[in-house]
């Protein structure tokens, strides 16, 4: 039996901050705003993560009132995550996820990205899957407010 999780976030792009998504710094003049490190993908994965496994969300596990997860490392607590699934004996089968960026271009981070996520998750590169899209200059994303993504998981069930 398998189990699926989606999960969804979104941030803010501000001035004064490094713009860090799936665990790679990203060269650009805008950041993410949020308590952690902001890397809105990782989010996204976190979430799905903890969904597939029924384990509530990242805002419960990691909460912005607690002062221990100010700009923590999200790569960090994906692995705090997965450790959480882990221990319930699932097994994670693959990971796909869609960032919803207006610029920069993600073309070429993506194998970076996978890398890092994949390391983090212990899985092979190949069930890693990272793809990017633009809001097509619509809503906050096209105007280039913010960032999104999306990410889904793939678990198979103890046995």
């Amino acid at each position: 039996m398998t189990r699926s999780g989606i999960g969804f976030d979104s941030h803010r792009l501000i001035a004064g901050r490094p713009l860090v998504i799936g665990g790679v710094e990203i060269p650009h003049e805008l950041g993410l705003d949020g308590h952690s490190d902001a890397d809105v993908l990782t989010h996204a994965v976190i979430d799905a993560l903890l969904g597939a496994a029924g384990l509530g969300d990242v805002g419960e596990h990691f909460p912005d009132e607690q002062e221990q997860w100010r700009d923590a490392d999200s790569v960090g607590l994906l692995e705090l995550a997965l450790e959480s699934v882990l221990e319930r004996r699932f097994r994670l089968i693959n990971v796909d996820c869609t960032l919803i960026m207006e610029t920069p271009k993600l073309a070429p981070h993506k194998t970076a990205i996978r890398g890092r996520l994949a390391g983090a998750l212990g899985l092979e590169v190949e069930r890693v899957n990272v793809k990017a899209s633009t809001g097509e200059r619509i809503g906050f994303v096209g105007r280039g407010e913010g960032v999104a993504a999306l990410a889904i998981v793939t678990l198979s069930e103890p046995g």
